[in-house]
């Protein structure tokens, strides 16, 4: 089934894939939309995690202030080229990451960040509150597990759920970006103030 030009039109628009992976896109599809859709943001996702080693030493210093002042934000996003650093596109996602860092409070930009000690302060805690609770050892580590997911997925900005749609992670959303810009993209590192607090940042 040959697609027609609207359509085209549309996956480019809601994708930004080129014409040419649009229509192939929507013929493997046999017209249908959604299926292409989900076709192109697959293969998008795996050309991203290809581009992954890819250096990125572009990019920008995105402020943000939120709430009158109280809360102030300045993220680093790095990505290939000059070029990709100057575009709409690149400049619209580190805004958005920004964002998500003065509502969300992350502590650290991905899971690898997180000092193992501070792993091993998570793990105490849960299993105490277990023990206390007389769980099951089997129970109780089934409740460290779960308490250490959730803090990971709250204290990881990656990990977090996209405050514009909680659907998708932050870690999708920017494999999203990677895959619509074309270049790699990388959330380097974040600094979060909020007006009267004891730390001065919080970061990465």
């Amino acid at each position: 089934m040959s697609a027609t030009i609207e359509q085209i039109k549309q996956l480019r628009e809601a994708t930004g894939a080129g014409v040419m992976d649009s229509r192939k896109a929507l013929e493997q599809a046999g017209g249908d939309f959604d299926k292409a859709l989900e076709y192109l943001r697959e293969k998008g996702m795996a050309m991203a995690a290809q581009r992954a080693d890819r250096e990125a030493t572009e990019g920008m210093l995105e402020l943000y202030s939120h709430g009158n002042g109280r809360v102030g934000v300045m993220v680093e996003v790095n990505c290939e080229t000059d070029f990709v650093a100057r575009s709409e596109a690149f400049r619209a996602f580190a805004h958005e990451l920004a964002l998500q860092i003065a509502a969300s409070s992350p502590t650290y930009v991905s899971e690898s960040d997180i000092p193992e000690d501070v792993l091993d302060a998570e793990r105490s805690a849960a299993l105490a509150l277990a023990k206390d609770e007389g769980k099951s050892k089997e129970v109780a580590q089934r409740i460290v597990e779960g308490r250490l997911k959730k803090f990971v997925d709250e204290a990881c900005l990656l990990r977090q759920m996209y405050i514009r749609d909680d659907t998708i992670t932050v870690e999708k959303l920017l494999l999203q970006n990677i895959a619509a810009i074309g270049e790699n993209i990388v959330i380097r590192r974040f600094v979060r103030w909020e007006l009267g607090e004891s730390s001065a940042s919080q970061e990465e």
